[in-house]
């Protein structure tokens, strides 16, 4: 039961800690973008573990990887798209009257 808690504790503390960075440091877009990656990441091993333990298949664990990478692409097309128009990735330099 050690070792069960043990396989757990570390990939819910690195969710935890992705949406503390998520949550706090918002200053630039790209930080932001990284922070959702690693909650992606962290998510997707807290699944492998757990379908691992249960010795279920991971045809589901593929589709949400897939999923993931999908995500981080759109991200980063509006991450150079903010850049090209903007100039910068500052959150305060946005205004919503603009866009």
């Amino acid at each position: 039961m050690m070792i069960l808690n043990f396989y757990y504790f570390f990939p819910v503390i690195s969710v935890m800690m992705g949406l503390w960075v998520f949550v706090a440091k918002r200053k630039h877009l790209l930080n932001t973008l990284l922070s959702l990656e690693y909650i992606m990441l962290s998510i997707f091993w807290v699944m492998c573990v757990h379908v691992s333990i249960l010795g279920y298949e991971s045809y589901f664990m593929l589709f949400f990887l897939t999923l993931a990478a999908c995500e981080g692409a759109l991200g980063l097309a509006l991450l150079v798209s903010i850049v090209r128009s903007h100039g910068n990735d500052c959150f305060n330099k946005f205004s919503v009257l603009q866009c």
